[in-house]
């Protein structure tokens, strides 16, 4: 009996492999899909996803800012270079930043009057856009792909 288990074990995990790299060319598919449609929104405006993100990070975090390895940890998509990354927003106007008079290590950043235009310009099109993305999908199946993703997101979390 105990052979049968492992026999029907191995299929299954056999089974389950093609079935996982579909799963994920179905993910990384679906997500340059979304990256390109989320680009066209951004790059009239002079600005990429990750940029619009931070934006977004820090207009949560109003008014007091986030320090810059905060806003890193909070972001979609790791971005190693999340200083270079901040001094395009500053040159841009959209974001600034201020050392803390306690540590000067601590840089604060907060996002500017510039940047909060910015995104309010920005907010309909990218709901626009997010309904439209998942159009296809009824309530039920949207609450269900969250959990889903959700559930390979915090498989895959650093511990």
């Amino acid at each position: 009996m105990a052979i049968n288990t492992k026999k029907s074990k191995a299929l299954r995990t056999r089974h389950a492999e093609p079935r996982a790299k579909e799963a994920f060319l179905a993910l990384f598919r679906a997500a340059d899909r979304l990256r390109t449609a989320s680009s066209a929104i951004f790059e009239p405006h002079g600005i990429t996803g990750q940029q619009y993100n931070v934006l977004r990070i820090l207009r949560g975090a109003e008014p007091e800012g986030l320090l810059t390895l905060t806003i890193a940890d909070r972001m979609i998509e790791r971005a190693p270079g999340i200083t270079r990354m901040i001094d395009r927003l500053e040159a841009k106007g959209l974001v600034a930043r201020e050392r803390c008079g306690v540590d000067r290590r601590c840089v604060y950043c907060r996002i500017t009057a510039l940047g909060l235009d910015l995104l309010a310009k920005l907010d309909q099109p990218v709901e626009e856009n997010n309904r439209a993305v998942f159009a296809a999908l009824d309530r039920q199946e949207l609450e269900q792909l969250i959990a889903l993703l959700e559930k390979v997101s915090a498989a895959r979390e650093p511990a």
